[in-house]
């Protein structure tokens, strides 16, 4: 109860930030509509890359919000380490696990409605430049999928909140925003980059994370099965690592 308490404070926290629906929301939807309007000036030629085919786009916008999770979280998190609001609350019975929950479960929430309504802006916009919609069935088993890069998200978030103030965390966000663009995929196709490249990007979550979800939304279950598990296997290392983190930080900020 103390966790969801606190989780409902968070929540608020969140909305009355304008902020946070321009950059959650607003960014990646104008970013969408955007690179569609950049796709249909350029000529279609034979061998031209797909990432800003409506259907490939749709998916790689949607991990690209939760990116923004990372920042939003990664403030609160600092911000109320730099407050006496949270040195207060280290004074009640709430545990670090109480924390955790309190800040991934709105944080998560959100993350599922900026999927929803990134799916939707990518159906609107694939009706009217293609002229038909993308797949019902595949887009709203699409949103589930997309949990583990959520909590790959909201826990670097944590992370970076746990061990930086206000003033550093916010730019080390935005350093991981724009690696995760690049090194995911989401602007350019990274198999016709080279190998080399191609291998540095494998190595970390956010190839991933993007290459599973345009395969879930295109229904291509058996080549989205590694790159999904890959992603998993990276939100569940970071993600404990944030809770050992919090864990440790709260203690030592006890004493």
């Amino acid at each position: 109860m103390k966790s969801i308490t606190f989780a409902v404070r968070n929540m608020k926290e969140l909305l009355r930030d304008f902020i946070s629906y321009i950059f959650c929301l607003g960014l990646p939807i104008i970013m969408l509509v955007v690179m569609t309007l950049i796709n249909q000036s350029i000529p279609q030629m034979e061998g031209a890359p797909k990432v800003f085919n409506i259907e490939q786009l749709t998916p790689a916008m949607a991990v690209f919000a939760m990116t923004f999770l990372m920042l939003f979280v990664c403030i609160r998190v600092s911000s109320d380490r730099s407050s006496a609001f949270l040195t207060r609350l280290y004074a009640s019975p709430m545990k670090s696990s109480d924390f955790i929950i309190g800040y991934v479960l709105p944080f998560a929430l959100t993350g599922i409605i900026q999927a929803v309504i990134t799916y939707l802006c990518g159906e609107i916009i694939s009706l009217i430049v293609n002229g038909e919609s993308l797949n019902i069935g595949y887009m709203l088993l699409s949103i589930p999928l997309l949990i583990p890069a959520i909590v790959l998200f909201i826990g670097i978030g944590i992370i970076f909140g746990t061990f930086f103030n206000a003033k550093a965390a916010p730019g080390l966000c935005s350093a991981v925003i724009t690696g995760a663009a690049i090194l995911g995929g989401i602007w350019m196709d990274i198999d016709t980059m080279g190998d080399g490249w191609k291998t540095v990007c494998s190595c970390l979550p956010f190839y991933h994370s993007v290459q599973y979800a345009r395969y879930a939304l295109a229904g291509n279950f058996s080549d989205m099965l590694t790159p999904m598990l890959i992603c998993t296997a990276f939100a569940i290392v970071i993600f404990t690592a944030s809770i050992i983190a919090f864990a440790f930080k709260m203690k030592s900020d006890k004493k």
